[in-house]
């Protein structure tokens, strides 16, 4: 089973599935799968490799606009919000480099409540449309993870960024599978870095399913699991959780982190 984006709407939907998919001896994958792309898999292997030194903080940004502005149907995008809808690919990135995520201390709002649509139908949303996150990873990495429905894509601040005690890496977008990958050394300034592989123009949505088949078939683990899967829907909750709440929350889920692109490695 490849599931789209998100697994589940609950941690505890999410659980079950995977849960399920074990009893039955089935294998449970899904998106998103940007992790699988050439510039994702070059900053992953230039970290790895120790460019930047020890990863301490990543700033992720998800600045994905207005949807009424190019959707027919905006409304379930806001039912929704765009933690659950976008905030799935970064998380999906810093979890695979990063492992585990343990505590979340988040804030989220309803910026801009009175929409209207294309066709000039005004509607109102109740999920926050913007959400920040301070996520400490198990390994003791910190993420800043931001999410709005409200900035457009000429915002600057986007991709993904990862500080470490040697130098910084830039990964310009988290979707693309040809974002620009560049380094700084500390105190430097930021110099474009090759890619591993030339990259696949865009975003090659089938890589997921591809991979999927191909362990099958070579009876390896698919690099996108349930487990994982589930665990990014548990980061959700708990940054929805801990806005609700106004405290920290604490996370149990645990996944193998995936293996490398075999030519990345």
């Amino acid at each position: 089973m490849y599931s789209e984006k998100p697994l589940a709407l609950t941690s505890e939907d999410a659980r079950r599935l995977v849960s399920l998919a074990q009893e039955k001896g089935r294998r449970l994958s899904g998106a998103s799968i940007t992790i699988l792309g050439e510039a994702q898999q070059t900053v992953w292997k230039a970290i790895r490799d120790g460019l930047a030194g020890t990863i301490r903080l990543a700033y992720a940004e998800v600045n994905w606009g207005r949807i009424e502005s190019w959707h027919p149907a905006p409304g379930p995008f806001y039912d929704v919000g765009p933690l659950f809808d976008v905030g799935v690919y970064p998380l999906t990135i810093l979890t695979s480099i990063l492992g585990p995520a343990r505590t979340i201390t988040a804030f989220g709002k309803v910026l801009y409540p009175d929409r209207v649509t294309k066709e000039g139908v005004e509607f109102h949303i109740s999920t926050p449309d913007f959400a920040v996150a301070a996520i400490e990873f198990e390994g003791g990495a910190v993420a800043r993870l931001t999410t709005n429905f409200y900035v457009g894509h000429h915002g600057k601040q986007k991709g993904i960024e990862f500080h470490g005690d040697k130098g910084s890496l830039y990964l310009s977008d988290w979707q693309n599978f040809n974002a620009s990958v560049e380094l700084a050394e500390f105190g430097g300034h930021y110099e474009p870095i090759p890619y591993v592989k030339e990259p696949y123009t865009g975003t090659e949505w089938s890589r997921g399913v591809v991979d999927l088949a191909e362990a099958i078939q070579n009876n390896r683990p698919q690099r996108i699991t349930g487990a994982q899967a589930a665990h990014v829907v548990e980061i959700l909750c708990g940054i929805q959780e801990s806005f609700r709440t106004g405290k920290p929350t604490t996370l149990t889920s645990t996944f193998t982190p995936p293996e490398p692109m075999d030519w990345a490695r």
